[in-house]
């Protein structure tokens, strides 16, 4: 399989929801799982775990959950945790609860879970990633058998794309990108980006709505979307202070 320009697959990148019934080869999810693990990793805890969910049962369970059917059609579906445990199993007497050490295994597995991404569209693979999974957090990692100081934090669903998204527009880099000191968003750029937006959301090929990225930010922020988290991470053993 000729490999795509990594530079051309990262500007023009969207998410895959709808796969073919075509299986992923296993040399391929090799590669990607090698690219995938070679992340970078903070003080090289290597704080993150792959679950590949290969039983249709529990990836049908997990869909149902997560209210996202197109899981149960991908070929791999494959759940990345932050995983503390390992390190508590070599070193029991340390102590998990500091709130660095819980970041640096999210921020490694954030970074492992864009590997994975960037791998497999290299090789003509489309992907979407599950954050979902946080919505039922706690049966997913009682069905996933997930241990103490282990949380599933992020889904990946990939195979071979039956279609693609539209490039969802992202805001400028004069909103984004800023030099030496931080700068506060430009209102009329802002405008502009929501107009941009309000013209995606109502002419893309599925899934119209009359919105703009300022009103969906809106409908984020004004209420928390998982209360139940904090108690979540405390069953976890991960009382963060």
């Amino acid at each position: 399989m000729q490999e795509k320009s990594t530079i051309i697959n990262q500007r023009y990148h969207s998410s895959v929801r709808d796969f073919q019934e075509r299986p992923v080869d296993e040399a391929l999810c090799r590669q990607i799982l090698e690219a995938t693990t070679m992340a970078s990793s903070s003080c090289f805890m290597q704080a993150t775990s792959i679950i590949r969910v290969t039983d249709q049962q529990v990836k049908a369970q997990i869909a149902d959950w997560c209210g996202q059917p197109f899981i149960k059609q991908a070929p791999q579906f494959w759940v990345f945790c932050s995983d503390l445990h390992r390190g508590h199993v070599l070193n029991p007497d340390a102590d998990l609860g500091w709130t660095d050490l819980f970041l640096t295994a999210c921020l490694d597995t954030g970074i492992m879970v864009q590997n994975a991404m960037v791998a497999l569209e290299s090789l003509g693979l489309g992907g979407v990633f599950v954050g979902g999974i946080r919505d039922c957090i706690e049966k997913v990692s009682e069905l996933l058998k997930l241990p103490e100081h282990t949380v599933p934090f992020l889904g990946l669903a990939f195979g071979y794309p039956a279609s693609r998204n539209e490039c969802k527009p992202r805001l400028p880099h004069s909103v984004t990108v800023m030099e030496n000191v931080y700068c506060e968003p430009n209102q009329g750029t802002i405008a502009q980006y929501d107009a941009i937006m309000h013209e995606y959301y109502t002419m893309r090929a599925s899934n119209k709505t009359d919105t703009t990225w300022t009103k969906k930010l809106r409908s984020v922020l004004i209420r928390e979307q998982r209360p139940f988290l904090k108690d979540y991470l405390k069953k976890q053993k991960l009382n963060l202070y």
